[in-house]
């Protein structure tokens, strides 16, 4: 089992901290702030389904793919997990899910809507610095559309890989530092679109592929598969594609031990 002693909140970055405890039960509004992560959403959990339907002993038959409830046999932890969206989604699909966020502000939203569709999901107002350091593991090791927003990348990864059990995944979701996604996540959704509010990203927090992938295998793991997500105006919806220039996942597994 991977170990991890390090300072408690160091990846904190207080004023993207500030910023998201605002948005309270607005996290839940399909035309509000989060309006571009509720389009985003569903291709992300179709990802993850398919990932992990596949990777998994019990979810590796493809009537698995079809069952109601495909990821009852996992457990999942959502680090960053805001007002919950991943968190329910995976939820409903039977995963015994762990929601993670250092804002008690962004916990209390996520506990009060997922009491609102009876969902039974752990919820904690903790960093994941002291989740990593309290020795717990999981099959899933999820950090989707937050590392751009840490203070300490490298030491958010390191305590993030702490948490994976021999045999189960981490998986990253995040913006690509390029040209493209400077005038299409910044310029073109903040402001001319306005997906969402100006200043919600710094471009130079956005993360090359190997700044995600080199952290992650230097503490044992080892990259599986990767993905790109591209939006089609005209369909007004995400999908997977090579395309890793903007928006990209990873997965990648620490080996059984």
């Amino acid at each position: 089992m991977a170990e991890f002693h390090g300072e408690a909140g160091a990846s904190v970055d207080r004023d993207e901290l500030a910023r998201f405890a605002r948005l309270g039960d607005d996290w839940w509004d399909p035309n509000g702030p989060q309006r571009a992560l509720h389009k985003l959403n569903p291709t992300r959990v179709r990802y993850l389904r398919n990932l992990f339907c596949a990777h998994f002993p019990d979810g590796s038959k493809p009537r698995e793919r079809k069952a109601e409830k495909p990821l009852s046999h996992l457990r999942v932890v959502d680090l960053g997990c805001g007002g919950g969206l991943l968190s329910e989604s995976l939820a409903a699909l039977g995963a015994q899910v762990t929601g993670a966020d250092p804002a008690d502000e962004n916990i209390a939203a996520a506990r009060r809507h997922a009491a609102q569709s009876g969902l039974a999901i752990d919820y904690r107002a903790v960093t994941v610095e002291a989740l990593a350091d309290s020795g717990e593991t999981f099959d899933a090791v999820l950090a989707m559309e937050v590392l751009e927003h840490v203070a300490d990348v490298k030491g958010f990864l390191a305590a993030a890989a702490a948490l994976v059990r021999p045999g189960g995944l981490f998986v990253g979701a995040t913006l690509n530092r390029t040209l493209k996604s400077y005038a299409l996540a910044i310029v073109g959704a903040e402001y001319v679109l306005r997906w969402v509010e100006p200043g919600t990203h710094d471009w130079r927090k956005f993360l090359r592929p190997y700044e995600m992938v080199k952290p992650l295998e230097k503490a044992g793991l080892k990259e599986i598969d990767r993905a790109g997500i591209v939006y089609h105006p005209l369909s007004d919806e995400w999908r997977l594609s090579g395309d890793i220039d903007v928006n990209y996942m990873i997965a990648l597994e620490r080996p059984p031990g």
